[in-house]
């Protein structure tokens, strides 16, 4: 791997090389990083397992001194690819309160910020929602026929 970042490297199971991807990665690209996975409800709801974290979202920290606390997303720092969570601060010996940060792998997102108009777009593109809708129609409506000829088999049973 060479000194500049590479959008053609694929992958390696060496630690340095995933380390120096994500230290010489564009901000475009660390935003990406920046994702955490979704609550079980929110899996079913949208198709998918993670999504990019935002200003907003309502997360719980799954590992570490906080683990279980849950809040909402204060400051999203995609340069050293870490977020803080409001209520969630270390006081300091002279009395000053600072934030916590927290690395995204270390997070669930309970509730998503849909203020971006952008972001409900891109969440509908990939939901099952659309597609899904539409399969399950077909199958409620094969259902239904299912039900109707077999009704009409059994009308035709008791008329003999």
């Amino acid at each position: 791997m060479k000194k500049k970042f590479s959008t053609a490297w694929n992958s390696s199971v060496q630690a340095r090389k995933q380390r120096k991807y994500r230290a010489n990665a564009p901000i475009h690209i660390r935003q990406k990083l920046l994702s955490a996975h979704l609550s079980t409800a929110l899996k079913t709801r949208y198709g998918r397992r993670s999504i990019g974290l935002r200003v907003g979202d309502n997360v719980k920290v799954m590992k570490g001194e906080f683990k279980g606390r849950t809040g909402k997303i204060s400051v999203s720092q995609p340069q050293r690819l870490r977020v803080a969570i409001e209520g969630l601060q270390r006081t300091k010996k002279d009395g000053t309160k600072v934030n916590i940060f927290f690395s995204p792998s270390n997070i669930q997102i309970n509730e998503l910020n849909l203020d971006d108009k952008e972001r409900v777009k891109a969440l509908e593109r990939t939901k099952i929602g659309k597609a899904g809708e539409k399969q399950e129609e077909k199958k409620e409506e094969k259902k239904t026929e299912e039900q109707k000829e077999l009704k009409k088999e059994d009308k035709g049973k008791e008329k003999k």
